[in-house]
C-alpha cells in the first residue's frame, strides 16, 4: 500500500533520476524542457533524484526560480541517499568519517594527492579531493576547471583511461579499506564504503508500497556510477544519453 500522501498519484510508481547527464548536462542547470516534463510526470507518479553529489549542489542545478528542491521532488537523495528527504522532511545522514576513521582517512588522501601529483596531464586545476558527508570526490583534473576544460579532459579520459587507472591503483593499495570507487561525470571518481553506492537510497523508499521503482541514468556500465541501481532487481532501469533523451523515453512509458 502507498504511502497516504501519495495518494493523489494515479499510478502507483517512483521514478527515480540520476542528475548529471540524466536530468541536467554535468554541473549545469536543468532545462526548462525537463523542468516541465517532471512536473508533468509528478501528477501521475512519486518522483525522485539520486544524485553523487552533495545537496548544495544538486540544489544549484535543479532549483528552478529560487524554488526549493525538497519541493519539487517527493524524494531527494543526496550523495546516492546518504542525505535523504521525503517530501521536505530531512530523513537521515551518513558519515564517511566515522565509517574509516581520521589516521585511515589521512592515509588515503595523502596517497590519493602524492599520485594526483606525480599524474603527467595537458592540464590541471585546483580541488582535486573534495570531502563530502558520506564519501570523498577525487578529480584529476581539479573540480575547479571550467566547464570547457571539464569537456576536454572526459574526450582525454575517454582516449587514455585516467581514471579507470587511478581507480585500479586505490583497489589494489586499499583493499582492505571495505570501500567502492565508483567513476562520475566527466572528471572525478566517488570513493564510498561499499553498499554506499546509489542502492542505498533504495533503503528509504523499498517498504513504502511502490508497484514498480524505475530508475534513469547514464553512466550505467560497470564502474559508472549510476550502475549498481540500475541493474539492482529492485528497479526497472533506463539508459540515457542525455537529458533530451530522458524526456523522450518519459513521453514513451507514462505518455506524459
Amino acid at each position: 500500500m502507498v504511502s497516504s500522501e501519495f495518494s493523489d498519484r494515479p499510478l502507483k510508481k517512483l521514478v527515480l533520476f540520476d542528475v548529471d547527464g540524466t536530468l541536467s548536462p554535468a554541473r549545469q542547470a536543468v532545462s526548462p524542457a525537463v523542468t516541465k516534463a517532471l512536473q508533468d510526470l509528478r501528477k501521475k507518479l512519486v518522483i525522485g533524484f539520486v544524485g553523487g553529489s552533495d545537496f548544495v549542489k544538486i540544489s544549484e542545478q535543479l532549483s528552478v526560480s529560487g524554488s526549493n528542491v525538497v519541493d519539487d521532488f517527493d524524494f531527494a537523495f543526496a550523495e546516492n541517499g546518504l542525505t535523504a528527504y521525503k517530501s521536505g522532511k530531512l530523513l537521515a545522514t551518513q558519515s564517511f568519517i566515522k565509517f574509516l576513521g581520521e589516521e585511515r582517512y589521512k592515509t588515503l588522501v595523502n596517497f590519493i594527492l602524492h599520485y594526483v601529483a606525480d599524474l603527467d596531464i595537458p592540464i590541471k586545476r585546483g580541488t582535486f579531493v573534495e570531502f563530502r558527508n558520506g564519501m570523498i570526490n577525487v578529480s584529476p583534473l581539479g573540480r575547479n576547471a571550467t566547464i570547457a576544460e571539464r569537456n576536454e579532459f572526459e574526450a582525454y579520459d575517454k582516449k587514455q583511461g585516467v581514471r579507470a587507472a587511478f581507480v585500479k591503483v586505490l583497489q589494489e593499495k586499499f583493499a582492505d579499506y571495505g570501500l567502492t570507487f565508483s567513476i562520475g561525470g566527466k572528471i572525478s571518481f566517488d570513493i564510498f564504503p561499499q553498499g554506499w553506492d546509489k542502492t542505498y537510497a533504495l533503503r528509504h523508499v523499498e517498504q513504502e508500497g511502490f508497484e514498480e521503482i524505475h530508475f534513469f541514468g547514464d553512466k550505467t556500465y560497470k564502474g559508472g556510477n549510476d550502475y549498481e541501481i540500475f541493474s539492482d532487481p529492485r528497479t526497472i532501469g533506463h539508459s540515457v544519453d542525455n537529458p533530451d533523451d530522458t524526456i523522450r523515453i518519459l513521453k514513451e512509458l507514462f505518455h506524459i
